[in-house]
């Protein structure tokens, strides 16, 4: 178990056995579970195998990140305060990013705040959205434009749900602990290169997973809530996030992981031309990203929409400004950096010749 930010990150074998300890103190009227119709039927049995969550309220949300809205909160406290919720509820949040981000949400302005517990069941909300006490629902075509920053009471790491996860998923979520070892060191980033994710030791995955919970843990613990150093965990997200809302602006939405994938690759080269980052050292993650990631397709000509989706994102302190957190080496921060629209355009050349497009 690993402390964040005065909560804790524990990794269970027995799930269901696990949670219920946890639950001990609160009224079983007053257990409340949010999932989504796929992790409904693939992971919410597991959880209600034994114990007080048998009997738990259970609110189904569809599948997506465009059902992460405020409607769909709206919905969710409706459902529990027609179901007898109150103060003293508990919610858990059973699935993926949507659910951890939107759960968390809920349970922090429901009844202006409930106790929450996050079990995350894809790779992506084990090592990103479940921890560090982020939550949030996109608005006005922004990702994760309203929220606030409050951790879950625990944060239940349950890798055999891991085991189910398609290939694109696996990906996705290895994005996020490719950005964790560009934060940390060299030798965690020679693991990370050598990992098969098409083809997985899980058994190894979950000693990575580990690893990177605990890179992300620590920054949160020194920074809860976005003052300094945990600008870190930013890195590959500026651009990741303009490729990401556009690709929902044109019908062909990405998953979040591959866009990050690709925003690292802008941002390493913004890290060579401003702060030095080492040639050698972009170029391998580059080439692991390419041979990973595949391609989003963009022109120049999308150029200026993918620069307005960077000017208005809600890490700028100041309008005009877009705000990067870069590095001069691996685990050699330099948060809030600057950039030029005519460098950035620069990146986004170079990350179209590195895929090949």
């Amino acid at each position: 178990m690993i402390s964040e930010n005065n909560k804790s990150v524990i990794y269970s074998k027995t799930l269901a056995s696990d949670v219920n300890a946890l639950l001990e103190g609160v009224s079983s009227e007053q257990l409340f579970i949010l999932t989504d119709q796929q992790t409904k039927i693939h992971c919410l049995p597991i959880l209600q195998r034994e114990g007080a969550l048998k009997n738990a309220k259970v609110y189904t949300m569809p599948c997506g990140d465009h059902y992460k809205t405020i409607d769909t909160v709206v919905d969710i406290w409706k459902f529990l305060g027609e179901n007898g919720g109150t103060r003293k509820s508990m919610l858990i949040n059973l699935g993926g990013g949507v659910v951890t981000d939107l759960g968390g949400f809920v349970a922090n302005t429901f009844k202006r705040g409930i106790s929450f517990i996050n079990i995350p069941t894809t790779l992506l909300s084990m090592v990103d959205a479940a921890v560090g006490g982020k939550t949030g629902i996109n608005f006005n075509g922004l990702k994760n434009e309203i929220g606030v920053i409050n951790p879950a009471k625990t944060v239940v790491i349950y890798p055999d749900f891991l085991r189910s996860l398609d290939t694109e998923n696996l990906l996705s979520g290895y994005a996020e602990m490719l950005k964790h070892g560009l934060l940390s060191s060299e030798e965690e980033m020679n693991k990370l290169s050598k990992f098969d994710a098409r083809n997985p030791n899980f058994e190894l995955l979950a000693e990575l997973i580990e690893t990177s919970i605990e890179v992300k843990a620590n920054i949160v613990k020194q920074d809860p809530t976005e003052k300094g150093i945990r600008k870190a965990l930013n890195l590959g997200h500026t651009i990741g996030h303009a490729f990401e809302s556009y690709s929902h602006e044109i019908d062909k939405p990405i998953l979040h992981g591959y866009a990050v994938a690709w925003g690292l690759i802008g941002e390493l080269f913004l890290s060579y031309k401003l702060k030095g980052f080492p040639q050698n050292l972009m170029t391998e993650t580059v080439r692991f990203i390419k041979e990973n990631y595949g391609v989003f397709e963009i022109t120049c000509k999308d150029y200026p929409t993918l620069y307005e989706y960077m000017a208005h994102d809600k890490k700028n302190a100041n309008a005009g400004e877009v705000n990067f957190t870069l590095l001069s080496g691996i685990g050699e921060i330099v948060p809030n950096c600057i950039v030029d629209k005519e460098l950035i355009y620069q990146a986004l050349d170079f990350y179209r010749d590195s895929v090949g497009i």
